[in-house]
């Protein structure tokens, strides 16, 4: 489910944006910065600082991930499953291994959000929808030329 180009753009991508939802159906859209992929079907987030994430997925397990490259602007939405995983959970142990890579150790973190994946859509700029011939290095130039300082 999780192909080299969904990973690609996991690696690319400074944050994602999870959305989750209470028991009584109130929304909730949280940053991520630490975030990667654990296998062909699995999300894993280090939970920084993330007691509303946290809480709703305990009352509600439905999640919508999104990540995108800011300059070229395509990315990935991805719904699934989420369980938050403790230190008490066998897979603890390994799920943090890559999430204290990117760390560095410098963000502490008692939990990590595990997302099952079932259903991936991609996301794209509306430029490309408009003007078909839009190339990704226009794009580039285009989002460069915007954010800069």
């Amino acid at each position: 489910m999780l192909t080299a180009e969904i990973k690609k753009y996991i690696d690319k991508s400074v944050l994602c944006w999870l959305a989750t939802s209470s028991l009584d159906h109130i929304p909730n859209v949280s940053p991520k910065e630490i975030f990667t992929y654990y296998n062909h079907t699995t999300i894993i987030i280090a939970n920084i600082a993330s007691p509303q994430t946290v809480k709703n997925i305990k009352e509600n397990n439905n999640v919508c991930i999104s990540f995108i490259d800011v300059f070229v602007q395509k990315g990935f939405q991805l719904k699934g499953i989420a369980k938050i995983i403790t230190k008490n959970d066998p897979e603890y142990a390994a799920m943090q291994v890559p999430l204290l890579q990117l760390t560095g150790g410098k963000f502490p973190f008692a939990t990590i959000t595990n997302i099952m994946v079932k259903d991936v859509k991609p996301i794209i700029a509306p430029k490309y929808i408009l003007y078909p011939e839009t190339t990704e290095e226009q794009q580039i130039q285009s989002a460069l030329e915007q954010y800069k300082p």
